[in-house]
């Protein structure tokens, strides 16, 4: 199965600004999610076939630029055959409540990108003791 890119994320110390970039430099819409510090962005019409993407806080330190994500069947699956690869994970699972679950790896060169497993049941484990 092929795995298609799903949504880009941008990153920034200050996303309220950079938010205000995208607005102005590319005429993008940019709208702040409901109580979360995540803007959504997007990219061209609502109906038409676009790359949308969001913003937010640097999810890795030192992350400067733009990540694609992919989207696959299995999260655990596709992160094993990537290590069996000769890549890596860079930050492990995590749970976007109620959306999905996303791994950062990254290619055998160190490039990262981003990989997504969408689940409406997903959520964060609670932390140990």
């Amino acid at each position: 199965m092929t795995s298609p890119a799903t949504h880009f994320e941008i990153y920034g110390e200050q996303p309220a600004a950079l938010a205000d970039f995208y607005r102005e430099a590319l005429g993008w819409k940019v709208e702040q999610m409901p109580g979360i510090n995540y803007w959504r962005i997007q990219t061209g019409a609502p109906d038409g076939p676009a790359l949308h993407g969001g913003l937010t806080h640097k999810a890795i330190p030192g992350l400067n630029g733009w990540m694609l994500f992919v989207n696959v069947a299995s999260l655990d699956d596709t992160v094993a055959k990537i290590v069996e690869l000769g890549g890596g994970v860079v930050r492990p699972k995590t749970a976007v409540p109620r959306t999905a679950w996303v791994t950062i790896c990254q290619d055998p060169a160190k490039n990262i990108f981003g990989i997504w497993q969408a689940d409406a049941k997903a959520f964060p484990m609670p932390e140990p003791d």
